[in-house]
């Protein structure tokens, strides 16, 4: 379970996304920080018992920086209102696919998959689809899998409009080789995070989504 006050620290910066509130509140944004690093690591510590790939990594090393990149951005605020943790082979800058836990009050969800990656990358994996579709079917239709996730998530930002090249309109596999990233989630309450059934319902998420991480990753092996 994660601490009240690190979502009343998140609500404040979402209302005072500013330098000076932020240096007057740092105390709390230390102690909110830790809070959700150390669930992070027990999340982590249970989870490599079936995910072996991930063993011996640091909770600290899969947290996101707080601070928001404005280089290039219209949007100026300086800080995020969420916290992220990404969990992977390789560290959460490295192109496997992995499990991801976002923080943030009214809005937080646990999943994970692969997000957004390379072109040669995202080739691969369409074309494991297309190769092995009967055994990807199964992940996604996998009881387990409808009852946590649905369905892969599915948005304008994550799917193609029209067929991906190679592929004709008309292939088994059409909806899902239109995907330009592979995630899963579902959402966590409020309610949910401050209670002592979050650790279990994390790495129950987490190892639902365990297969499909599988069989992405072996794209990155190959």
């Amino acid at each position: 379970m994660l601490e009240p006050q690190t979502l009343r620290f998140l609500s404040g910066l979402e209302l005072n996304n500013n330098k000076p509130w932020f240096d007057n509140n740092r105390p709390a944004y230390e102690a909110a920080r830790i809070d959700f690093q150390n669930f992070i690591q027990l999340v982590i510590d249970d989870l490599q018992r079936t995910d072996a790939t991930i063993a011996g990594i640091a909770a600290r090393d899969c947290l996101f920086r707080i601070n928001r990149d404005v280089r290039f951005a219209k949007d100026k605020r300086p800080y995020k209102s969420n916290m992220g943790a990404s969990i992977k082979r390789g560290g959460k800058k490295s192109p496997f696919a992995g499990y991801y836990f976002h923080l943030e009050p009214g809005k937080s969800f646990v999943g994970g998959g692969l997000w957004m990656p390379e072109a040669a990358q995202l080739k691969a994996v369409r074309q494991e689809i297309d190769y092995c579709w009967d055994e990807f079917k199964s992940l996604v239709e996998a009881p387990d899998f409808k009852q946590t996730f649905g369905d892969l998530w599915r948005s304008p930002e994550t799917e193609l409009v029209t067929t991906p090249k190679g592929y004709e309109k008309d292939h088994p596999a059409i909806s899902y080789l239109k995907f330009k990233s592979f995630i899963a989630e579902t959402p966590v309450s409020d309610a949910e995070l401050t209670s002592a059934a979050l650790h279990k319902k994390t790495v129950a998420v987490f190892k639902t989504l365990h297969p499909l991480i599988c069989f992405i990753n072996r794209t990155v092996e190959a």
